[in-house]
């Protein structure tokens, strides 16, 4: 190996944090706005094939292929689900090839928290991991423990089966 072999192949193996995490950015704003304008195709081509999206109900944990059936219809319907980033924070791994975030989200369920992992295939950054969770305030965590109580206490146990 030369030595100009030697130099390319360390570059390489460095990226720009900073222009990563435009297109990151870049890339949750247009993921969410396709499913504001309930755009399935454009949406779901975010997704990596193997994805995995966990919503707020306990019982949504879906591959790519089940979520796009459950989502289908609301995209039919013309509308889907309309995000709007508050507030993101976006990490890598040492390679720069893998990505996760986590972001304060308004929605229709008024703040909630998306956060997931992406991993870059191509020029292209897909969501392998997406996890949608509803934020709670405090004061009335107690109000709202009471009220799903009678139905996560009987999901638990037969979750636990």
């Amino acid at each position: 190996m030369s030595c100009n072999q030697k130099v390319s192949n360390k570059y390489q193996s460095k990226f720009d944090s900073d222009l990563e995490k435009k297109h990151i950015n870049s890339t949750l704003d247009s993921f969410n706005n396709a499913a504001a304008k309930a755009d399935f195709k454009t949406y779901f081509n975010f997704y990596t094939e193997d994805a995995i999206f966990t919503g707020t109900d306990a019982t949504e944990r879906w591959d790519k292929k089940d979520f796009m059936a459950y989502a289908k219809p609301f995209f039919d319907k013309g509308r889907a689900w309309n995000f709007t980033s508050i507030e993101r924070h976006i990490y890598f791994d040492k390679t720069g090839s893998l990505a996760w975030f986590d972001e304060l989200l308004n929605t229709q369920m008024k703040i909630c928290r998306g956060s997931g992992v992406l991993i870059k295939q191509g020029n292209n950054w897909k969501v392998q991991q997406y996890i949608l969770s509803a934020t709670i305030p405090n004061p009335i965590m107690d109000d709202v423990v009471k009220m799903k109580s009678g139905i996560e206490d009987s999901l638990m146990v037969k979750i636990k089966r």
